[in-house]
C-alpha cells in the first residue's frame, strides 16, 4: 500500500438511561450542556462525531473523550450509557420528541414512527476524487452487508428476543425504498433531483441506505464516504479493527478498480447488482456471520464467514502496512471474534431478560471514563444533525 491511510472520522450515536436499562432521554439537555454532542428526533439517542483524522490511535482517543465529559454529566442524573442498537427494553410505542418545532422530525415521526429510534455508528473516509468516491459507493455497497455481519447486535425490542440479529437493520426503513447503483456523480445528481421532485426525499439528508456519498453541499459538492449500515460497536477496539477492514478494501479499489469496482468486475449488471446487495444486507441483519449470501462478482452463494475469512486472507500483506496496533493479528480476531448479537442472546439470562444488557454485557462501557482526556479540537466534517 504505497498510498497515506484515509481520513476518517466516525458518528456515534448512544442510548441513555438509568442502570437497570430503562432508556430515558435527554439528548437536547446534553447538546445544551456539552460541546460536540446533537441531537437526533427522538431524544432517547444522542450524537456525537469524531473530527476526521487518518490516525487510528487518534481516533481511538477522539472516540473516548467526549463519553469522558458525558459520563459524570449522566451521572449526577443518575444515568448511564446504554449498549444496543433497538430499545432492547422498550418503549417503542411511542415516540419521544428532542425538538417538538422541527418540522424534519415531524414528517419523520408521522411517517417512521419509532422505526429510526436506533443507535449505530458511521464510518466515513475522506475520498474527495469523484470517480473514486462512486467506485468506493460501489464497492462498499456490495459488501456492506459483510460489515454488519461483523457488527450485528441488536436481537432484541421491548424486552423480548426478535430471532435477528440486526433488528435495528430490518425495522429501519430504507429511503427511497429503491436505490440504484450509482454509475457515476452525474448519475447521482440526477437521481437525487428526481427523488426531490417526487418527494421520495424530504431534503439531501433522506437518503437511508447502508452507503451514501456525502459532503458539504449534497449533490454537488462531495468529499466522502458514508458508511451507514453497522449497528452500534460498543468496543472501540473492534470499531477501528472492522473500519481498517473496510478500509484495505478501499485501498485495493483504489490500486486496481479494473479488478474490485462492481460494475467492471462482475458478472451481473447494475440492476442486479443494486437488488442482490439489498438481499444480502437483509441476510446479514436475520443471521449475521452464518448468513448465506451472495457474492457479487458471480452471484454464487457464499457464507458469510467464509467469505470475510477469504477477504482477511487477501488482505493479510496489505495489512501489514497499517501501523501498529491495527495489523493483520488485529484483522485475524473479527474473523475469530463470537458475533456481538448471538454472544448477548446466548449468555446465561439474556434472552429473557435484556435489562441484563445494562450492567452485565460484556460490551458494556463502564471502563472507558477512565481514558484521559484529549483535546479534539480539529476541523471536521459537519455533522447530519438527524438522519
Amino acid at each position: 500500500m504505497t498510498e497515506p491511510l484515509l481520513l476518517k472520522g466516525f458518528e456515534v450515536e448512544l442510548y441513555t438511561g438509568r442502570p437497570d436499562g430503562t432508556v430515558v432521554g435527554c439528548s437536547a439537555e446534553v447538546a445544551a450542556a456539552l460541546a460536540g454532542f446533537v441531537t437526533e428526533p427522538d431524544c432517547r439517542n444522542l450524537e456525537y462525531i469524531t473530527p476526521p483524522d487518518a490516525s487510528y490511535q487518534r481516533q481511538l482517543e477522539l472516540l473516548l473523550e467526549p463519553r469522558t465529559r458525558l459520563r459524570p454529566w449522566l451521572a449526577q442524573r443518575g444515568l448511564t450509557l446504554l449498549p444496543g442498537s433497538t430499545l432492547s427494553t422498550g418503549d417503542s410505542r411511542r415516540f419521544e420528541r428532542s425538538d417538538p418545532e422541527n418540522p424534519y422530525h415531524s414528517y419523520i415521526e408521522a411517517t417512521y414512527g419509532t422505526r429510526v429510534v436506533t443507535a449505530s455508528v458511521h464510518i466515513n473516509f475522506g475520498l474527495t476524487d469523484l470517480d473514486q468516491l462512486f467506485a468506493a459507493c460501489r464497492l462498499v455497497r456490495c459488501e456492506a452487508a459483510l460489515l454488519l455481519a461483523l457488527s450485528a447486535c441488536s436481537p432484541f425490542l421491548d424486552g423480548a428476543a426478535t430471532g435477528a440479529h440486526s433488528l435495528r437493520w430490518l425495522q429501519f426503513p430504507l429511503t427511497p425504498e429503491q436505490v440504484p447503483l450509482f454509475l457515476n456523480h452525474a448519475h447521482y445528481v440526477s437521481w437525487v433531483e428526481e427523488q426531490l421532485a417526487l418527494g421520495t426525499m424530504q431534503n439531501v439528508r433522506h437518503l437511508w441506505t447502508s452507503v451514501r456519498p456525502n459532503g458539504e453541499n449534497r449533490p454537488h459538492d462531495l468529499n466522502r464516504l458514508e458508511i451507514r449500515i453497522c449497528d452500534l460497536m460498543a468496543d472501540p477496539q473492534l470499531l477501528l479493527a472492522v473500519t481498517a477492514f473496510a478500509e484495505l478494501r478501499l485501498h485495493q479499489l483504489l490500486a486496481d478498480p479494473a479488478a474490485h469496482d462492481p460494475l467492471v468486475a462482475s458478472a451481473l449488471d447494475p440492476e442486479a447488482l443494486a437488488e442482490l446487495a439489498d438481499a444480502n444486507d437483509r441476510a446479514a441483519a436475520q443471521d449475521s456471520l452464518d448468513a448465506v449470501l451472495r457474492h457479487w462478482r458471480s452471484g454464487e452463494p457464499v457464507l458469510a464467514r467464509d467469505w470475510i475469512t477469504a477477504q482477511l486472507a487477501e488482505l493479510g500483506p496489505l495489512a501489514q502496512e497499517i501501523p501498529r496496533p491495527w495489523r493483520s493479528w488485529r484483522m485475524r480476531m473479527i474473523g475469530r471474534r463470537p458475533k456481538t448479537a448471538l454472544m448477548r442472546s446466548c449468555v446465561t439470562g439474556a434472552a429473557a431478560n435484556p435489562c441484563w444488557l445494562a450492567t452485565g454485557s460484556p460490551l458494556n462501557w463502564r471502563s472507558w471514563g477512565l481514558w484521559p482526556r484529549r483535546n479534539s479540537s480539529v476541523a471536521g466534517w459537519s455533522p447530519c444533525r438527524g438522519c
